[in-house]
């Protein structure tokens, strides 16, 4: 599809300029815990509703209520859902933060402020226009209660947006009401505000900006949800019926939302019994413990955590490796540990997770980039589990899984259900009882195995986390060791082609290639688009799963210089290309940030261009 690329130009602030419809970015900067999140979700759903592409995300302390708190709301009529740099319009309802917000604005850029913040450098910057609001007055006449007063204020840069960008009232109080699941006083009340501020703005603020929206039909069939929510639908249309976990952002929404649906799914029709157990754990060793169990078991068992839980799931981990156990553990990748950002995003766990465990280990992981994949992985992931008899991880991150995504609709799992090299009773009688547990009888190091309950007398076998032979026998023969060890590098060999494979978009005339994976997508994908307009065209592979097959080789081997995306600071996934493909290994060139923030298209087009040689 042919689009026209605009990027958002520099605007004074006259009155008389040319309008900016349906393409600018909106910062609201608020207080932690003082209930911006219904404010924000209010415009956000407004504007989706309008046809509207739009994306949020929400930049929010690590540590306590009262700390600065950042929305940024991002308005593009060209679908684009990259976090940006530089910002159009500011809400700035944050005392603490209030003087850094605005010296970061371009100019010709907007505040909009509370009549009691001050700035100190307003004077000094005729090129932003002010709004300037009597939120304190404003909510005392609409008669709110003393207790609710702060948690209503947000609702006046609700209203002063409303008025000032032409967004529809009846789809903010649409959102109101979806937010209150219809009750009719929460939604009186904050609506009273919005109309409050809206009238204000309209009898004593008269438009010095050029921002402003306009219908469009855009999101017409999709909907917005959060990749944790759609991994957690996924799981429960994929048959988990074992949870265990310990809480952890930013993970923990995760099996909220599996706790969600899993009462309205999944229960037996006769008795009304839950056919599912969700049991929170002492801690991630102990979920991971209960996983693994009920993995050997025959159920289709999980849990969510991130990086910090993932250490402490290394000793089960590696006991399941080499006992060949599935399980399904996802990892919503954070910034660092407790002492560290757990509320800021990253995509540092990708060598942790590949190598976890003791000895010679490489794990199965997926790696969605939308919210189709969350959905898609949290079922294909027990489908993987199982057929290969391992752990598989599903690496998501925060952005991906805390903030809103535009989606289309999910693809119900067209195929069975993939339960792997299961033997039954009958098919027992029928080998004469003859198998052994850990033997490759298919040549592609993926052994046979039974389950509990399994009523013939061969069924029975040790699982062996241990050294061990074919039959299951302790044994710490080198030979022994080094045969199963081979066999679990065919495995893994094996699963190179039953992963989910790149997705890959090349380019006739390309000149370099870009890899990259996870929630970098989004900003790859408008970064390509610029470059193209400057001159450079790409083409483009995104991993969607470990290990890597001959795909990424292909790729790799076609261009001098391929950049490698991600949000690390070790460049991890150029490593395992490298290790991959060593023969290429001068051609990948890493493209990486750590700064706990979404990558914007701004940052690779500039590494891309300075690669290149480019102006």
């Amino acid at each position: 599809m042919s689009i026209t690329i605009e990027r958002p130009a520099e605007q004074s602030n006259r009155p008389d300029q040319t309008p900016i419809v349906n393409d600018f970015t909106i910062n609201v900067a608020t207080v932690n815990g003082s209930g911006s999140q219904t404010a924000n979700a209010t415009i956000i759903r407004a504007l989706f509703k309008m046809g509207i592409p739009v994306t949020g995300k929400n930049i929010f302390p690590s540590n306590i209520s009262g700390l600065p708190t950042w929305y940024t709301i991002r308005v593009n009529k060209n679908g684009y859902t990259a976090r940006r740099d530089s910002t159009e319009i500011l809400v700035a309802f944050n005392n603490q933060t209030a003087d850094a917000d605005l010296e970061s604005l371009k100019a010709g850029a907007v505040c909009i402020h509370p009549q009691d913040l001050v700035l100190k450098d307003k004077a000094n910057r005729p090129d932003i226009t002010f709004y300037t609001l009597p939120v304190k007055q404003m909510v005392k006449e609409a008669n709110v209660d003393v207790k609710l007063r702060d948690y209503i204020a947000n609702m006046v840069y609700v209203g002063a947006l409303m008025e000032l960008l032409s967004l529809d009232p009846g789809q903010v109080k649409g959102a109101l009401q979806a937010h209150f699941k219809g009750k009719a006083k929460p939604v009186e009340i904050n609506y009273g505000v919005v109309q409050k501020a809206a009238e204000y703005v309209r009898n004593n603020l008269p438009k010095q900006d050029p921002f402003k929206v306009e219908p469009m039909n855009a999101t017409s069939g999709k909907f917005m949800i959060d990749g944790n929510s759609a991994g957690g639908m996924g799981a429960v249309f994929g048959g988990v019926s074992f949870v265990a976990w310990y809480p952890i952002t930013p993970s923990t929404s995760l099996v909220d939302a599996i706790n969600d649906y899993l009462p309205e799914l999944r229960h037996d029709e006769e008795t009304g019994k839950a056919t599912y157990a969700v049991v929170q754990a002492e801690d991630e060793l102990a979920a991971a413990g209960m996983v693994f169990g009920a993995g050997w078991a025959g159920a289709r068992s999980m849990t969510a955590t991130s990086g910090p839980g993932i250490s402490l799931m290394t000793e089960f981990t590696g006991l399941a490796y080499f006992a060949e156990i599935p399980g399904v553990i996802w990892d919503i990748m954070r910034m660092g540990p407790s002492t560290g950002l757990p509320t800021r995003v990253s995509q540092g766990d990708v060598l942790k997770t590949y190598f976890l465990g003791h000895g010679d280990t490489k794990n199965i992981i997926l790696l969605p980039g939308n919210m189709k994949e969350c959905f898609e992985f949290g079922w294909r992931a027990f489908d993987v589990a199982e057929r290969l008899q391992t752990p598989v991880f599903v690496l998501s991150d925060l952005d991906l899984g805390m903030n809103l995504w535009m989606t289309e609709p999910f693809d119900y799992p067209a195929e069975p259900m993939d339960r792997g090299k299961v033997l039954d009773a009958p098919q027992l009688k029928e080998l004469q009882g003859k198998w052994a547990r850990y033997e490759d009888v298919d040549g592609d190091g993926i052994t046979y195995r039974t389950l509990p309950g399994n009523d013939h007398p061969a069924a029975a076998y040790f699982t062996r986390g241990t050294g061990h032979n074919t039959q299951a026998s302790y044994s710490e023969r080198p030979d022994d060791w080094e045969n199963n060890l081979a066999r679990l590098s065919k495995k893994h060999d094996t699963a190179r082609n039953l992963v989910p494979a790149p997705v890959v978009d090349e380019k006739p005339g390309a000149t370099v290639g870009i890899i990259s994976y996870g929630s970098a997508d989004p900003a790859v994908v408008e970064a390509r688009d610029y470059l193209r307009e400057d001159g450079i065209e790409t083409s483009y592979l995104r991993i969607k799963a470990l290990p890597l097959n001959e795909t990424v080789r292909e790729f790799i081997g076609k261009y001098d210089h391929v950049y490698v995306v991600e949000l690390n600071y070790d460049a991890q996934m150029r490593s395992l290309l490298q290790l991959h493909t060593p023969e290429y290994a001068t051609r990948l060139i890493a493209t990486n940030k750590c700064d706990g923030l979404p990558l914007t298209a701004q940052f690779i087009m500039d590494k891309v261009k300075q690669g290149e040689g480019a102006a």
